[in-house]
């Protein structure tokens, strides 16, 4: 499959590669502003948050710009 497949090894901890860190730290910090008593009272408001990224798509690239990756490599 070396046509169409390219393997771009990447090291094993890389936060600063992840774009799901800084979905993660929006929402934490979202977080802060919101009272919980019980997990599913933070299970509900945590997905709520992530609700609402999914229709922010300024967002989403903002979170996949911070990476620095594109997504069409070019082949090592």
């Amino acid at each position: 499959h070396t046509r169409w497949l390219t393997v771009v090894p990447l090291p094993a901890y890389a936060p600063d590669l992840n774009p799901v860190e800084g979905v993660w730290a929006h929402v934490k910090r979202d977080l802060g502003n919101h009272l919980r008593v019980t997990a599913d009272q933070l299970t509900t408001t945590i997905k709520t948050l992530l609700k609402r990224i999914q229709y922010r798509p300024d967002l989403i690239t903002g979170f996949l710009g911070q990476t620095d990756l594109t997504l069409d490599p070019e082949p090592p």
